[in-house]
């Protein structure tokens, strides 16, 4: 655990560094100081930074924070306003680099790595100290400084409740939760790397690119592996159904599409991710309504003019039945990413990461073997079952046996839903 002093003398020389500095911007700062001092209405961390004992504690849990500021002869504790002022820079720098923990701790604090590296007075990089911090717009308090922002403006209240955003601090799935298959690994670190490289991208005119369609039966993980790149990308999500955008009054659904475009521009850089995407060939198949029909244009206008180059929006549509969409709608994505069924090997390895967690010795690949044409979806639907069941007598650890009887009752359970379909 890190020193308490250690810890109040780097909240005060990072304020003061940030104070001072011109070049160094609200990115540079650790997640927990920019989470504290975020300012809602301001959109960033303001200028000055002021630290006080409640900041020192509210921001790394300490206590005694008078005592520890007072044995540290280059800082002053001022008992009205308990600000913690640094009144000796030269000698909180000589103090920090002496440190034996300084390297580790300053490696991960952009702010301090700018100053020490170029001082070279301790061996270590603000590059690697940027690269390990999340910037500002992974975090939820970006996202609402924006919300709010848009909130006070004409007509944004429509635009808002259209979309379900998330922050991708948020995220509970990451890549790593994922089975995925080799194409599916190969479209994700091609868009990971555009967006890393947007400004070539531009200077060389390549702007086609960042459009993902993802293909495929319900449950097999479109939505996730969505959720999954704004995790690892740290750049939130625009969640949006077709469907429910068409407003009732149809007029209206042309406008809703523009709305959401608008929304993905001002939360840039963001994912803009449409399911339920076979909605446009249903619309653009019906003689009924012309209103409708001007809105699937409107969406496909829309898609053409979004850019991940320009603005910054990765746009991901998600279809379960990819063969009625006409060519209009697949001409509008630079890849097509399919998701099938998960084969025998897919559905074990699913298994064991669902269950690395649950106590018990289980035999995943009879699993497997026996849930043939079953998604990723079911496969988690199966363990929660084994789950309750093991609750309800009082057991976390699990069986085979569990697994098995949740296999059976999921079976039983599509057997219902399969005669409720029939005519």
């Amino acid at each position: 655990m890190t020193d308490d002093k250690f810890l109040i003398t780097e909240l005060v020389l990072t304020a003061h560094l940030y104070n001072q500095s011109d070049k160094l911007n609200v990115d540079d700062l650790p997640e927990k100081i920019r989470k504290h001092y975020w300012n809602e209405k301001e959109n960033t961390v303001k200028r000055p930074v002021y630290v006080t004992e409640g900041d020192v504690k509210t921001i790394y849990g300490l206590e005694n924070v008078k005592n520890s500021t007072k044995m540290l002869p280059f800082l002053e504790f001022e008992d009205f306003g308990s600000q913690i002022k640094l009144n000796v820079v030269d000698m909180a720098v000589k103090w920090i680099t002496k440190h034996p923990e300084a390297v580790e701790n300053v490696n991960k604090n952009p702010v301090l790595a700018s100053f020490f590296e170029n001082e070279k007075s301790l061996p270590v990089s603000y590059g690697k100290a940027k690269a390990g911090i999340s910037p500002k717009e992974s975090g939820r308090e970006w996202i609402m400084s924006l919300i709010k922002s848009l909130e006070a403006e004409k007509g944004s209240e429509e635009m808002l409740k259209l979309a379900h955003i998330v922050a991708p601090e948020d995220i509970k799935q990451n890549i790593k939760d994922l089975v995925l298959t080799k194409a599916q690994e190969d479209e994700i670190e091609k868009m990971t790397k555009a967006i890393q490289y947007r400004d070539y991208l531009k200077r060389i005119g390549l702007r086609e690119i960042g459009k993902l369609l993802f293909v495929g039966p319900p449950g097999t993980g479109k939505t996730s592996v969505a959720r999954a790149i704004s995790g690892q990308l740290k750049i939130p999500i625009v969640e949006v159904k077709l469907s429910q955008i068409a407003d009732q009054y149809l007029g209206e659904t042309a406008k809703n599409i523009d709305r959401v475009f608008e929304l993905a521009r001002r939360l840039n850089p963001c994912i803009l991710f449409i399911d339920e995407f076979d909605f446009v060939a249903k619309a653009r198949a019906t003689d009924e309504h012309a209103a409708l029909k001007r809105a699937v244009n409107t969406l496909l206008k829309a898609i053409d003019e979004i850019s991940l180059v320009e603005h910054g929006v990765l746009l991901i549509g998600a279809t379960n039945h990819p063969t009625i969409l006409d060519h209009a709608a697949w001409r509008r994505f630079d890849e097509i990413v399919e998701f099938n069924l998960p084969d025998t090997i897919m559905r074990k390895k699913i298994l064991d990461i669902v269950l690395r967690d649950i106590e018990g010795t289980f035999d995943t690949a009879s699993i497997a073997g026996m849930t043939e044409g079953y998604s990723g979806s079911d496969l988690r639907l199966i363990i929660r079952e084994a789950v309750l069941n093991g609750l309800i007598t009082e057991r976390t650890a699990l069986t085979q046996q569990d697994l098995l009887r949740g296999v059976t009752e999921f079976n039983k359970r599509t057997n219902l839903k399969t005669l409720d379909e029939k005519p």
